[in-house]
């Protein structure tokens, strides 16, 4: 007979009742007249065969930019605060594909075959949320050294599924048109606040009603800006894959007919978070890695 948590666990894999203890057995549950209030609990798994998005954004982050002194209109630092916490719970958490971020969001694709807590949606949600939300707060010194935290950032996220390969691309192309959109604005208003003297109002009324192309020419004829020449992770965002990587390593090994142990460099692969700056519009990025959308990967 079967006894203490090993009998728990066996209870658990044939489908009945356990809870565990801290320690990470498995105990029996406990069966009490309040047990009826699992029954209000819903079922919230996502549709099969859907590609799985979370999108995240920053919670009031114009002010929390405002009070931690966000450069204008784009800070690298918080940029790539927001990228190391991406690549966090990419490494975290599993089967995400592919992650795209710009400014304060991040959205990331969990593939349509994962599994991942039986694809519970609140399990989706509160993970990515929570641990990109206390990656921001550990990693924050590491991008802002002489900035103090003074306050926790929040976040919130929301989940939206993709049946076909190809909205999940036109979901993408949409995010990182918005990127584009919003980039160029902000650069043109931001050059006119910081090099023209105008106050934001002025600004925001002087841009009223004008196109991508009335706004590249207010940048390149007054402020001999060409837009096309800002860096790529201001226009294009930030893509997060999965790529194989050589690094060079240095070990301690004992030779044959040698007493003392010597160092020498190891070359050894291995798979991480690679950020890419680059367009995911057009077909030749997907053209270049079929493996993000590949079924069996």
């Amino acid at each position: 007979m079967l006894r203490g948590w090993r009998a728990a666990a066996a209870i658990c894999a044939a489908g009945g009742r356990c809870v565990r203890c801290l320690c990470g057995r498995h105990l029996p549950m406990a069966k009490s007249k309040f047990e009826y209030v699992r029954d209000f609990e819903t079922d919230d798994a996502c549709l099969p065969n859907c590609w799985i998005v979370v999108r995240l954004d920053g919670r009031n982050f114009h002010r929390f930019a405002e009070q931690h002194e966000f450069k204008k209109p784009n800070d690298d630092r918080a940029l790539h605060l927001m990228t190391k916490c991406a690549q966090t719970v990419m490494q975290e958490l599993e089967d995400i594909a592919i992650a795209y971020g710009q400014s304060d969001e991040y959205s990331f694709i969990f593939r349509k075959k994962s599994r991942w807590f039986k694809r519970r949606a609140s399990k989706f949600m509160t993970h990515v949320v929570s641990q990109f939300a206390s990656s921001y707060v550990f990693y924050w010194k590491d991008y802002f050294k002489d900035q103090e935290l003074l306050y926790p950032p929040g976040f919130d996220g929301r989940i939206v599924l993709y049946p076909s390969n190809q909205n999940l691309k036109d979901y993408l192309s949409w995010r990182q048109a918005d990127c584009h959109i919003n980039n160029l604005y902000n650069t043109v208003f931001w050059m006119l606040v910081q090099r023209s003297g105008l106050t934001p109002v002025q600004a925001q009324d002087r841009l009223q009603g004008t196109l991508a192309g009335d706004k590249n020419e207010i940048l390149f004829s007054e402020f001999n800006i060409n837009y096309n020449n800002e860096p790529l992770m201001y226009r294009k965002g930030t893509v997060l894959i999965w790529q194989k990587v050589n690094e060079v390593i240095t070990k301690k090994i004992k030779l044959p007919k040698e007493t003392e142990e010597k160092e020498v460099e190891v070359t050894r692969s291995r798979t991480q978070v690679v950020p890419l700056h680059c367009d995911i519009i057009g077909d030749q990025f997907w053209e270049e890695y079929p493996e993000i959308l590949a079924e069996d990967s």
